[in-house]
């Protein structure tokens, strides 16, 4: 057992090695957004709570947000969540080094146990309600005022 996870983690890290992690683009994230939708099926009340940022903690929204996470390449179902690139992929006008404290006090190292969706959706829940949240929203509020503005 001990062999599998220390190959598990050499490969995780690896994998991660090869290639210099960099931020997601815009259509970037609307790809996987997509993509996770096909993985992860949800209903069309759960679509329309993720849209006002209202992410209820049910089985099909965990495993969207943790296919998210992971397509992100934010986190790993053996370390958890990056915080360095947590910082860098939704810094917002935050300074790296302040989104960087954000994201180090919302991750942990799942000493309880939990299921991956169940670990991710603990980080995602402590990020939203953080001042990236906000910022988060502000910014989606934002683009929703712009698009209905443009229509």
């Amino acid at each position: 057992m001990l062999k599998y996870l220390i190959l598990t983690l050499a490969l995780c890290a690896a994998a991660y090695a090869d290639e210099e992690w960099k931020p997601k683009t815009g259509e970037e994230i609307k790809n996987i957004r997509i993509e996770c939708l096909k993985e992860s099926p949800l209903s069309g009340d759960q679509i329309s709570q993720l849209k006002q940022l209202i992410f209820p903690d049910e089985p099909d929204v965990r495993q969207y947000l943790l296919c998210s996470a992971q397509k992100l390449d934010i986190f790993c179902t053996h370390e958890g969540y990056h915080a360095d690139r947590l910082a860098k992929q939704f810094k917002m006008d935050l300074t790296e080094e302040e989104a960087l404290q954000i994201a180090q006090a919302c991750i942990d190292k799942n000493e309880e146990g939990s299921p991956a969706d169940v670990w991710a959706f603990r980080g995602h829940k402590c990020l939203m309600a953080s001042k990236i949240g906000d910022k988060v929203k502000a910014f989606v509020k934002a683009k929703h005022e712009a698009a209905k503005a443009s229509a």
